[in-house]
């Protein structure tokens, strides 16, 4: 970069006269009449509208957007996805328990995902997510190399996180359709030859894309993953400055499974080896006791809660979830989509709408989580949980501009009092008119400005009907089992 570009001033955009701004600060700031700025990829001021013309004084701005039909809040942040999952939607059948839909489905579809298809595949999972106002995610890790997800998704310009997929138990006999490939690839002889390979992913990765693209010692968890692997992933991630996730107290028959073999439910054989802490990023944590809030909250560690795949999977998040608890206790529990196959979709709109309302009916009390809550689960607690709190999450002056523009106009806008009870109850993905990352509109008029959609769909339908075959997935698969039983 010569001199003369490293000086070249920075772009300025003003969004002015906005119908509202949902900040999501320490305050859930709503304004009225607001405009923004935005001074590169970061937010340089926020406000009322004269207030910020007055700031502004008579300086230049490139561009002006009119805002007087659009509304603006932050990009959400997705906790928990699987982005080489994104091929597999409506494969798998819808009765299956977590358990069997993991070994006998996911794996041997998994094992037939190879680079090309994986590409394809978080290329169209992150152009979903910004239709859908997702600026940043937590991938829980490739099936491939950590640096197909980096490189697809920082090509797109959407921000995350990244890892390479990673256990050390493999099954007494591999079930049918699992390649030997993917046994070799993901199944270390031991724990540390594992997390030597997680480190170096995190070295190479970590940081790509100007920043927008972090790398994680991300691991399987639960059962394929030993208590060393656990509590070493996020000893390790600890060293090397970045988090860690992995899966855990996923389902009901895990924690028995934890409680007949080792004495402890899962999340608690963890906490007396010493694993938890505030880097860590547990995926579901559905199968959990109160004294186990009690831990997570103690050791400052996150919970990533999928409110569609326990309702597609039957975990029972309702019957014995303790989000709200979690919640009341100080634990930071952010929303995740899971995969495609596991959930149906990437949308995390629809988990917003979902966690609002779902322990309101079951428990019957009309004021647990609600709508404030469910929009800084899908913001600025998913940011927290992430460890990007201080850059993402929120519009506040000096963050980066992750931004989602709601569309007034559209009928599901139209009328509406209160926009935070509209964003949650009244509206969806469809009423999104642009999402901003970094500064950029990425979707805006109906298109993602980064990748020819219509080619990227027709390979996907492509390359999704070859790996179902390859991977011989069909009436003779088992809808249960007794692997690592």
């Amino acid at each position: 970069m010569s001199d003369a570009d490293q000086e070249a001033p920075l772009q300025r955009t003003l969004i002015d006269h906005l119908a509202f701004a949902l900040t999501v600060d320490r305050d859930d700031t709503v304004l009225r009449d607001a405009s923004l700025l935005v001074e590169g990829t970061r937010i340089v001021d926020i406000g009322p509208a004269e207030e910020v013309r007055r700031r502004l004084g008579g300086r230049a701005v490139d561009r002006v957007v009119d805002g007087r039909r659009l509304g603006v809040m932050p990009g959400m942040i997705d906790t928990h996805v699987h982005l080489s999952e994104t091929l597999s939607r409506a494969v798998f059948p819808d009765v299956l328990a977590t358990r069997a839909w993991v070994f006998h489905w996911a794996k041997p579809f998994y094992a037939h995902v190879d680079e090309a298809d994986e590409r394809v595949s978080v290329t169209l999972g992150a152009a979903e997510m910004l239709r859908s106002g997702t600026t940043c995610f937590l991938d829980m890790g490739a099936q491939n190399d950590a640096g197909l997800t980096a490189t697809a998704a920082g090509d797109l310009g959407i921000r995350g996180v990244v890892g390479r997929h990673a256990a050390d138990r493999k099954p007494e006999v591999i079930p049918p359709g699992w390649s030997q490939e993917m046994v070799d690839h993901h199944f270390f002889p031991d724990h540390e030859v594992a997390l030597q390979a997680l480190e170096e992913s995190v070295r190479r990765w970590n940081g790509h894309a100007d920043g927008r693209i972090r790398c994680w010692v991300n691991i399987e968890g639960k059962e394929p993953c030993s208590l060393e692997l656990h509590v070493g992933a996020r000893d390790l991630a600890e060293r090397l400055g970045v988090g860690t996730t992995y899966h855990i107290a996923s389902s009901i028959e895990e924690s028995r499974v934890s409680e007949k073999k080792y004495g402890h439910w899962p999340i608690t054989r963890v906490a007396e080896a010493g694993g938890l802490g505030s880097n860590l990023v547990l995926a579901h944590a559905v199968a959990v006791r109160d004294d186990e809030v009690d831990l997570l909250a103690r050791h400052g560690a996150s919970v990533a809660f999928c409110p569609s795949t326990s309702l597609k999977l039957a975990k029972g998040a309702t019957a014995i979830g303790k989000y709200p608890e979690m919640i009341q206790a100080g634990v930071k529990v952010g929303l995740g989509t899971d995969g495609v196959s596991a959930a149906g979709n990437l949308n995390l709109h629809r988990q917003v709408h979902l966690v609002a309302g779902l322990f309101k009916d079951a428990r019957l009390d009309a004021t647990l989580v609600g709508a404030r809550q469910a929009l800084r689960m899908a913001t600025i607690d998913g940011a927290a949980a992430l460890g990007w709190d201080d850059q993402i999450g929120s519009l506040e002056v000096g963050k980066q501009a992750d931004l989602v523009l709601f569309d007034l106009d559209h009928h599901e806008w139209t009328p509406y009092a209160d926009p935070v009870q509209a964003v949650v109850w009244s509206v969806s993905a469809a009423s999104i008119a642009q999402t901003w990352v970094a500064g950029r509109p990425l979707f805006a008029e109906g298109r993602v400005a980064t990748v020819d959609e219509t080619a990227l769909r027709a390979e996907a339908r492509e390359r999704a009907a070859a790996i179902v075959a390859r991977a011989g997935l069909g009436d003779a698969v088992p809808t249960t089992t007794t692997l690592y039983d």
